[in-house]
């Protein structure tokens, strides 16, 4: 049923609102939530708003960071060091508006916005405007749906969520944007977030048989944004995102 201009109708209108909110809260009551949370709301963490991940927060990204030689830099095999020796800066997805993806996406230094909903968690990262879908409600990742930001699934356990994302394309900077390291469609990206006072904090690990020897992780965390902000409009445009090509060598002619 589509109800419109119901505004200043008086009775009517407030019955209708009112008949609404009842039926929503009837959803959320029975929603796989809250029957995974038992009923208790304390159980569920409170990650809602926006949170600052920039420079200030952390340390910014690079070829040392979140990846450190000697201590959680990955472990490729030879077909990762093929590509690697072989990756051309000039030719860069992000030069092409290609977003970044597990596990750069999440340290990228920009703000996040969360969302949490009883059947799932929505991230918003004001980088590459992406946006990532959690699900909670039991569901399995599709057998043939294949995306950049891959298919995640997570639940709540003492405190803290629990995500898991598989589903990835192929993905030729994949792992990161600024070591040439790829990804495949057997990639795996597990993350924990927990809040410790006003920090969000999260661990996350990457597993991809097809380029890494072993798995790998960070840890990083964000801070409560500014009161108000707004999340920014990437809007990346293709002409400006490709200028620094002008200025790179290309490997190969």
């Amino acid at each position: 049923m589509i109800v419109t201009n119901t505004r200043g109708r008086g009775t009517a209108g407030r019955f209708l609102r009112l008949a609404a909110g009842a039926a929503l809260a009837a959803v959320c009551a029975g929603s796989p939530a809250s029957a995974q949370s038992g009923g208790d709301s304390s159980e569920v963490p409170d990650f809602d708003g926006v949170w600052n991940g920039g420079g200030g927060v952390r340390p910014v990204n690079g070829p040392n960071m979140p990846w450190v030689p000697g201590e959680n830099f990955p472990v490729l095999n030879e077909r990762a060091l093929a590509f690697q020796s072989i990756f051309d800066e000039a030719i860069a997805p992000k030069y092409d508006c290609v977003p970044s993806a597990s596990p750069a996406l999440q340290y990228d230094p920009y703000m996040m916005e969360v969302t949490q909903w009883p059947d799932r968690v929505l991230f918003r990262y004001e980088k590459d405007d992406q946006i990532r879908t959690v699900w909670l409600d039991g569901r399995e990742p599709p057998a043939n749906e294949f995306t950049v930001q891959g298919f995640s699934v997570g639940h709540y356990e003492e405190g803290s969520l629990h995500v898991e994302t598989t589903n990835f394309v192929f993905d030729i900077t994949g792992f990161d944007d600024y070591n040439g390291i790829p990804s495949s469609q057997q990639k795996r990206v597990t993350e924990r977030y927990w809040r410790e006072g006003d920090e969000l904090r999260m661990t996350l690990t990457v597993e991809d048989p097809m380029f890494l020897r072993e798995p790998t992780s960070y840890t990083t965390r964000w801070l409560p944004a500014p009161e108000g902000y707004k999340l920014q409009l990437y809007g990346c445009d293709a002409e400006q995102a490709g200028h620094p090509r002008r200025f790179l060598i290309p490997k190969y002619r």
